[in-house]
């Protein structure tokens, strides 16, 4: 079944809004896979991506303007949703001991533990979303992506 048939479109205006439109229907069936996978876990999938980020600069952190800038969905209450990591014991936050008004968010080993139950599932969900694709179209898709936010 194609988009336009899945949404009952009779036609595209044109090949931007068909490329535009699948794209977006795309992302939001990526997206409802992957938030089901990780919310059996407790967390919602902006919270992950939070979890995630810090983990890449373990064990370093962030302070939360950088987190909210390096977020996938942008978030519009980064504080309230590293407030809930805090109480869940998944990340720290510790004072900038050079500028006192930003606090570093780090993640714990909890939220490590956390992250490595939760990656095999994000990888299934990854491989079956794109097993239809050959390698070389994976990373094309990649590629034609990043020309679209570029």
């Amino acid at each position: 079944m194609t988009i336009r048939d899945r949404l009952e479109q009779r036609a595209f205006s044109g090949d931007s809004d068909a490329a535009v439109v699948s794209v977006l229907v795309a992302a939001e069936h990526l997206d409802q896979q992957l938030s089901a996978a990780i919310a059996g876990h407790g967390i919602t999938a902006d919270q992950y991506n939070v979890l995630r980020i810090l983990r890449g600069v373990h064990p370093e952190g962030h302070p939360r303007h950088e987190i909210a800038r390096r977020m996938i969905h942008p978030a519009p209450d980064v504080t309230r949703m590293l407030d809930r990591l805090l109480r869940r014991k998944l990340i720290t936050r510790v004072r900038d001991p050079e500028d006192a008004r930003l606090s570093i968010a780090r993640i714990t080993p909890a939220g490590l533990a956390l992250l490595k139950r939760i990656d095999p599932e994000v990888e299934r969900v990854q491989q079956k979303a794109t097993a239809m694709l050959s390698p070389a179209e994976r990373k094309e898709l990649a590629r034609l992506c990043e020309r679209l936010v570029t």
